[in-house]
């Protein structure tokens, strides 16, 4: 029988019962065995190829080169490498300029013969996409870095930017969390303008179409408003009179910058608790002369060094790690499970995670709420200046599952926090309130165009979601403008944007989560506008999928890539909590996912399903493919088993 012609009534047999249930008991055993001993998950966390090359040239601007480590992590790249001959930000994706540009610099450090065929084949296809002159900032900083660009190629940013008062235009403040701990350090390292060691004399000229000693024009954003005019013309003037800034002003400037990022330096976990931010740390502390066996420097090496993942003839290296973010997802579809072993298990979990709010630590975040109470949790295992409400609210809503009493102290600190970080008009932003500075999006440093953390509509949802089952449906205020903000964030086709996970459909199913926890009528128009979109996304097979393309506003939406198990989770998640249970989408689905199980029990998912940037930089989450699957079919079981009625949780 295929996928479309199945009858949801089928569903409810015997025949399909027994295939259902043995999935989840099967797939839950397996997710199960994968928690540790303390009670938390973690799992791999991949990126493309810019962080492990990064890795490899990191150890080669130090000359602390790893032969053995380099050459295992070539295997990788060179795996990875797509059949256009260059690397993409995502599976099967486009060729991307700066990622291919790194790939090919690690591999020739690494010892590639420039002459091979997968060398050649790169080189030819960055040629053929403009060169290295063309790639971004930070591909074009580290660059200059290894004496490869003059530094006329990378806009200036000076260290005194340190030192700027509040209310000026610029201020570290008024960027977001990962912007300003990679920032900090580079300032240093901008201004002091050091060349990497290289001890191999690695050089990649070959991969410019025109010298880059004879490039004229270095600005390549196409110019999105007047704003970029202003700051293109600020950076023109600076390239020329900032070598004549007096120099007691950028020691002091450097003095702040140091002591930021030793404030902030984090142990083993590393500043920022994320892998550029982390590199150019150590690389500040080296330019500065500070020593190698400075208790700062060694620690901050391990931070990198933790991140690398072993997998035998090959490695590869994580931009960050994600316990609590797995941990507390896990955690909801082991309640949906609802097994003595899975009740076991996240009552471990939820002690764990409770060890880890972080209250005695007065972040960032305060500057835009001062006098609010910490209460948050963070995504790493520690990264107490940096919590976020999107964790937060997913470890607050399992909390409040599992035992409302025994944690109503972590329960309600969560919620303070969660409500004092709400922006004006009703949204969240993941670690900032108010970060919404949208002009400096257009200086000629941030032509990634991801410098800030605005409110957006996957996590305000899920702190909607939260507070409304932590009160009376529908009366606590904050969610209630919550509510307000996802109405009218919600497209004109009925989906809502994904900032965190690829892409509607990820924003689709947080956004019905939250308007179902807040008790919104199943026959409002905003649920049966997203059902009618997501049914239109359902494909042949039954399942869902959308790849990093649709991100770009020429692309469509809710496709691109095949089905795949974490999407296909999403969709009928959020098909669920709109009242569709018994819908033939959800039937579809759910054997979509019953169909496509590995012989692990679990399944399997090459395909990137979330983001760190949109267009800039992806993430594939080696969990998703394990526990949102295992969520999705329990409580499909839940919901049409008795009189279960709608979805009553938070997610």
């Amino acid at each position: 029988m295929s996928p479309s012609e199945i009858n949801p009534r089928d569903f409810t047999a015997a025949s399909f019962r027994d295939p259902l249930e043995r999935a989840i008991n099967e797939s839950a055993e397996a997710l199960l065995k994968q928690q540790r001993e303390d009670g938390h998950w973690v799992f791999k966390l991949e990126a493309d190829a810019t962080i492990p090359a990064e890795y490899v040239l990191y150890l080669h601007y130090l000359d602390e080169r790893d032969p053995e480590l380099e050459k295992r992590i070539g295997v990788y790249l060179r795996e990875i490498q797509e059949d256009h001959g260059g690397w993409p930000l995502f599976h099967r994706g486009d060729l991307n300029i700066s990622a291919s540009v790194k790939a090919y610099f690690a591999l020739k450090a690494i010892g590639d013969d420039i002459d091979a065929p997968h060398m050649k084949k790169a080189r030819e296809a960055i040629l053929a996409h403009g060169g290295a002159a063309t790639a971004n900032v930070f591909t074009r900083t580290l660059l200059a870095l290894f004496g490869q660009i003059p530094w006329k190629g990378v806009p200036i940013m000076p260290v005194e930017i340190m030192l700027l008062p509040r209310w000026f235009p610029f201020h570290m403040d008024k960027v977001s969390y990962w912007s300003r701990t990679v920032i900090a350090p580079l300032t240093v390292l901008m201004t002091k303008r050091p060349q990497a060691r290289n001890p191999l004399g690695i050089h990649i000229q070959e991969l410019f179409v025109t010298p880059p000693e004879k490039v004229t024009n270095w600005y390549l954003e196409p110019v999105r408003s007047n704003w970029a005019y202003l700051f293109r013309g600020i950076d023109m003037i600076l390239q020329k009179v900032y070598r004549f800034f007096p120099k007691s002003v950028q020691d002091k400037a450097i003095e702040k910058a140091v002591a930021f990022v030793d404030e902030r330096l984090n142990g083993e976990d590393g500043l920022g608790a994320i892998f550029p931010a982390m590199v150019n740390a150590v690389w500040m502390y080296d330019v500065l002369g500070v020593p190698k066996d400075d208790p700062r420097v060694v620690i901050a090496k391990q931070s990198i060094r933790n991140l690398v993942v072993e997998e035998g003839e090959r490695a590869w290296v994580q931009p960050c790690l994600s316990p609590i973010w797995d941990t507390a997802l896990a955690t909801h579809a082991m309640l949906e499970v609802g097994t003595p072993e899975a009740d076991a298990a996240v009552r471990k979990a939820a002690d764990w995670m409770v060890a880890r709010q972080i209250t005695d630590v007065v972040g960032d975040w305060a500057v835009r709420r001062p006098g609010l109470a910490p209460g948050g949790w963070a995504f790493q295992y520690n990264n107490p200046h940096y919590p976020d409400v999107d964790d937060t609210a997913v470890v607050m809503a399992a909390l409040d599952r599992i035992d409302p009493v025994k944690y109503a102290e972590p329960i309600e600190k969560g919620k303070v926090w969660i409500q004092g970080m709400q922006s004006e008009g009703g949204g969240w932003g993941a670690f900032d309130a108010e970060n919404t500075s949208y002009y400096l999006n257009h200086i000629p440093f941030a032509d990634h165009g991801a410098l800030l953390d605005p409110p957006t509509a996957d996590v305000s949802a899920r702190c909607v979601s939260v507070l409304s089952v932590l009160g009376e449906r529908g009366k606590d205020k904050v969610a209630h403008e919550g509510v307000d903000y996802l109405l009218r964030e919600q497209e004109a086709d009925g989906s809502w944007f994904g900032r965190w996970g690829t892409n509607y459909v990820y924003g689709t199913w947080s956004s019905l989560c939250a308007l179902n926890a807040a008790g919104l009528p199943h026959d409002h128009p905003a649920f049966r506008k997203a059902v009618k979109w997501l049914e239109s996304k359902q494909r042949e097979d039954g399942g869902w999928g959308e790849c990093g393309r649709s991100y770009w506003d020429d692309q469509p939406r809710g496709m691109g890539g095949p089905s795949t198990p974490s999407q296909t989770a999403w969709a009928v998640l959020g098909l669920m909590a709109a009242g569709e249970t018994n819908s033939p989408a959800v039937a579809k689905g759910i054997d979509y996912l019953i169909r496509t199980r590995n012989e692990e029990g679990l399944w399997d998912e090459e395909h990137y399903t979330a983001v760190g940037f949109p267009r800039v930089f992806y993430l594939r989450y080696h969990g998703y493919r394990q526990f949102f699957p295992v969520w999705a079919l329990a409580r499909y079981r839940n919901l049409t088993t008795g009189n279960a009625g709608p979805v009553m949780h938070a997610l």
